[in-house]
């Protein structure tokens, strides 16, 4: 295990998603997986909209309607996703150390950007990400976030994807991918923006990490956030 890791960290620095590119060098990195990047011309990120769910999923009690801003944040401040056939994992922001990367991702999921997504790359041992309208890696919202590098990949840390950094040496987060560690993952640490750690649903994530996988580690059957929703308790 110590040797898969050591090289998937090594690859995962250069960038990650072979054979297409993680995401398109104008957008944050899609891949902390273990695969070499691509250096060729990426392409376009997928609509951000493709992938949302015709009907909406009904408020949830708690759950917030307004967007936020990063000079206001409260200071608690959680993430829920509801995973389809699996159950609700729970994160708790670092609205101190990563304020505009959560500011981002929270507002991302109040306004139901998430919901209907895919975890679309999954290595047990490892980590599971999601977060992609196009559900391959390729997508995002057309932007990316300034890296808040302060926090350690502790098991059930939720953090920013990036693309590498030959395109990217400021290490800018995704637009809207992230990734949730299986288990502690030091060799991630001072390389990408941790925005969070998993409170409650650390069962939810032990099944998760047993899901099938295929081809470019994707899940042979699809991983859905069916609802993603943001609450202050």
């Amino acid at each position: 295990m110590k040797w898969f890791l050591t090289i998937a960290v090594a690859m995962l620095v250069i960038g990650c998603g072979a054979p297409k590119p993680a995401q398109p060098a104008s957008q944050p990195p899609a891949e902390p997986p273990a695969q070499a990047a691509d250096t060729t011309q990426p392409s376009a990120p997928a609509d951000a909209n493709a992938a949302m769910p015709a009907t909406p999923p009904p408020a949830l009690e708690g759950m917030l309607k307004d967007t936020l801003e990063v000079t206001k944040l409260p200071e608690n401040l959680f993430f829920h996703i509801k995973v389809k056939d699996y159950g609700t994992i729970k994160v708790q922001f670092y609205t101190k150390d990563a304020p505009k990367n959560v500011v981002n991702v929270a507002n991302l999921g109040i306004k139901g950007f998430y919901n209907g997504l895919t975890f679309h790359r999954l290595i047990p041992g490892f980590m599971i990400q999601g977060g992609d309208p196009s559900g391959n890696g390729t997508g995002g919202p057309g932007y990316t976030v300034p890296a808040e590098i302060k926090r350690q990949h502790t098991k059930g840390a939720m953090a920013m994807a990036r693309t590498g950094d030959q395109v990217n040496p400021e290490r800018r987060s995704s637009g809207s991918q992230f990734y949730i560690c299986f288990g502690p993952t030091p060799q991630l640490d001072g390389q990408y923006t941790v925005i969070g750690q998993l409170t409650d649903g650390m069962d939810v994530l032990a099944k998760l990490e047993k899901v099938q996988t295929g081809p470019m580690d994707k899940p042979t059957t699809p991983v859905v956030m069916e609802q993603v929703w943001v609450t202050t308790k």
